[in-house]
């Protein structure tokens, strides 16, 4: 395998912080307790089927289904999981073999073999689910079997990040005899081979997983069975964690809860775990409406933000202010959005509006997900319309959806102006941009900037060392800044909260900070 980590080692390090004496997050054994470890979370899954979800759902996915590759706990790089072996088997990096591990099954005990791979990969982008993983194919030509257990994918370009791609839980193995070829799979089941199976599902309220006898792969279960409660918001999910209903968290915590876990006077034997900070939060302009299609309201809006102001006063310092789409942490990271623009200046942003015949304030409406990116997003957008409409130079409207409503309404090209949050498939600032440009992405509106498309991220994929292409990501970068499509906003952190009693918490996240459940067990010894 290559070298695909961009930054220093400690980029996906976990750090432990404890309200005990001592982070008490390793056992001295492990529990043969049979009662299923309860995790809250506030980020409920918009699908179950992996070939029409490009966002959180995958959260699930890691855990009830299973790729070729994956991240194993501790890994920086894909390693084999469903395959026995995986390598480029061409010197330019276009052919990829997998060799699948022998008497492979699904959960429901049904063969998987090389043909159930290929299924799974090819249904992807024949039902082509606008805003889906699709758009992680770009450089897929086609898929061909030998055999039951061999695999290979022939690539229409060099692309040295194609198994970061198969090691994405949009790339999960289905079972062709329980999925459409051709539509996505909607009776609430679902049918995988990974470590755990689903053996019962409310949808928004509570997903039950149980040990899968068939799995065959890396993961190390170091309990029976998991549930995962999901929340409307952190408030509750805390609440639920302090009164012994839930085991842990791993997704939502409002800073105001991070912050109250780390003060002397939260103790109640809750830990907390804090993840390598790579989630990012942004706005997208729309380039249909009338208003965010102009060059010049969006970028005197990005001279007008005060991401500051929002990291200090409505995250309480739990996160920080984010100048350009790649994150801090990673090879090719700039500042080109501080570089442009500065700070905050509203006469600044005057004068490009003026310059472009705009002289009366611009309205806006900025939509945002109300039970997506955890409790203080409907705050975020609050501060962010103070701002705006202190300037002078905007009359802004701040309105939420439910994430399922709120993903359908921006696919359809509803919004002037939304909020979205940004996990990574993979931790390379590719993986920062390429999702963002082209025809179909994963915001749902295109975006087209061939030199990013055609020319950039063409070079970058040629290189498995990661840092000799940081040139090619700051020319791309600084594209984004020049355009303001894209505004980002911040860069956080991703903490976990668990009882005393539980251990694994600092083994759990894989670099996409997806949480593994099978390293969460309880405790026999102190």
């Amino acid at each position: 395998m290559f070298n695909r980590i961009l930054g220093p080692r400690q980029l996906a390090a976990i750090t432990c912080i404890s309200l005990l004496a001592g982070c008490g997050l390793m056992s001295s054994g492990e529990s043969d307790d049979t009662d299923p470890i309860v995790v809250g979370t506030t980020s409920a899954p918009s699908t179950l089927d992996p070939a029409a979800s490009w966002d959180g759902s995958w959260e699930l996915f890691r855990n009830v289904y299973q790729t070729l590759v994956s991240f194993p706990s501790g890994a920086f790089e894909p390693k084999p999981d469903a395959a026995e072996r995986c390598e480029f088997t061409d010197p330019s990096n276009r052919v990829y073999h997998c060799r699948l591990r022998e008497g492979m099954k699904f959960s429901n005990g049904d063969k998987l073999d090389a043909a159930a791979v290929k299924f799974s990969i090819d249904r992807i982008s024949r039902i082509n689910v606008k805003g889906g993983p699709k758009g992680l194919l770009g450089s897929l030509k086609s898929v061909e079997v030998e055999g039951d257990r061999d695999v290979t994918f022939n690539l229409n370009k060099p692309d040295a990040t194609f198994p970061f791609v198969l090691a994405t839980p949009a790339m999960s193995i289905v079972d062709p005899a329980e999925y459409p070829a051709d539509a996505v799979r909607d009776d609430g089941k679902i049918t995988g081979s990974g470590p755990y199976a689903l053996d019962a599902y409310t949808d928004g309220n509570k997903a039950e997983l149980v040990r899968n006898d068939h799995y065959d792969g890396f993961a190390e279960r170091k309990n029976s069975a998991v549930t995962i409660r999901y929340f409307k918001d952190s408030a509750s999910m805390v609440g639920a964690l302090r009164a012994k209903k839930i085991d842990a968290t791993f997704r939502g915590l409002a800073a105001s809860d991070v912050v109250g876990l780390q003060g002397k006077q939260a103790g109640d034997g809750i830990q907390l775990v804090e993840g390598a900070g790579m989630e990012i939060s942004y706005l997208v302009f729309n380039p249909k409406d009338p208003w965010a299609r102009k060059s010049a309201v969006r970028k005197a809006v990005a001279q007008v933000v005060d991401r500051g102001a929002i990291a200090h006063k409505v995250y309480q310092d739990t996160v920080e202010p984010l100048y350009s789409m790649v994150p801090k942490g990673l090879t090719g990271h700039t500042t080109g959005f501080f570089d442009n623009f500065g700070d905050p200046d509203a006469a600044k942003a005057k004068d490009i509006l003026t310059r472009a015949g705009i002289t009366d304030p611009v309205p806006l409406t900025l939509w945002y997900a109300t039970d997506r990116y955890g409790s203080a997003t409907g705050a975020e957008f609050t501060e962010l319309k103070r701002q705006l409409d202190a300037s002078g130079l905007f009359e802004v409207t701040v309105k939420g959806r439910p994430w399922k409503t709120f993903e359908a309404g921006y696919r359809k090209g509803e919004y002037p102006v939304f909020g979205r949050g940004w996990f990574p498939d993979f931790p390379d600032a590719e993986n920062f941009i390429a999702p963002f440009v082209g025809r179909q992405n994963a915001l749902g509106t295109p975006y087209e900037s061939k030199e990013i498309t055609d020319d950039l991220l063409p070079q970058s994929r040629r290189e498995t060392d990661r840092g000799a292409v940081v040139s090619q990501f700051r020319r791309a970068q600084q594209i984004l800044v020049d355009d303001a499509r894209l505004l980002p906003l911040w860069q956080g952190k991703q903490y976990v909260a668990a009882s005393e009693e539980i251990a694994g918490g600092e083994r759990a996240l894989d670099p996409s900070t997806i949480m593994m459940m099978w390293e969460l067990h309880r405790k026999t010894s102190w």
